[in-house]
């Protein structure tokens, strides 16, 4: 089942996105807030006591590593995993840098998902509001149908795989600490770049900040 709620995820994405105009994207900027609140509070709630059950500066050096790999896919994905996208309208080619970076982070995203957390109904609000915008971006960009399908079905396959792998194999078992102090590195990043980046001039409004509580409150009640 959660394997389907994962694929599932970008798939309601896609279908919105061909619904969307201009003007309504930008109200997804409240649900990006909010699905950024609650991957940041999941993280912090869930994930990092999880790793620091035994507390060792390995713990930090794994964490860091996931920070700054998940900013090396961002020059190459320009920033999609947080709901930005640019893409060279001029060119139709398929974007390989982009599926390649986006299709890395949505698979390490699959590991940590257990039924110890709520990580998968954060990875879920996490991928909705993305998988919306970079649908509607394709689209608009006047992308092929079935490039964008192709893109976003193996961007969708990512993350189920990942969570496959580390339920069935039992290598990953073995540095299962260390994979999760990754992702918690990359979950850093990803969520707190979303927050930042849905103010303007560095300001949260009303609207925003009250999505935000709301998903801090959320994340810990469940």
């Amino acid at each position: 089942m959660n394997y389907i709620l994962l694929f599932l995820a970008v798939a309601i994405g896609y279908t919105t996105a061909l619904f969307l105009k201009k003007k309504e994207l930008k109200n997804m900027e409240v649900f990006l807030a909010f699905s950024g609140a609650f991957l940041l509070s999941i993280t912090v709630f869930e994930l990092l006591p999880h790793v620091f059950e035994t507390p060792s500066k390995n713990i930090g050096v794994f964490i860091m590593i996931g920070i700054l790999m998940q900013i090396f896919l961002e020059f190459f994905s320009k920033g999609a995993e947080h709901g930005h996208v640019h893409l060279h309208t001029e060119s139709k080619r398929f974007p390989w840098l982009l599926f390649i970076s986006l299709c890395i982070h949505a698979f390490m995203e699959g590991f940590p998902i257990s039924e110890e957390n709520n990580l998968l109904i954060g990875i879920i609000i996490h991928k909705i509001p993305v998988a919306i915008i970079l649908s509607f971006f394709f689209i608009t960009a006047g992308y092929k149908r079935s490039t964008t399908l192709t893109f976003l079905f193996f961007f969708a396959l990512m993350t189920p795989i990942g969570n496959y792998i580390s339920n069935n194999y039992s290598f990953v078992h073995q540095y299962e600490t260390e994979i999760t102090a990754v992702v918690i590195g990359i979950f850093l990043h990803v969520s707190t770049t979303i927050l930042f980046e849905s103010s303007k001039n560095h300001k949260f409004n009303l609207t925003k900040m009250t999505a935000v509580i709301l998903a801090v409150l959320l994340a810990y009640f469940l």
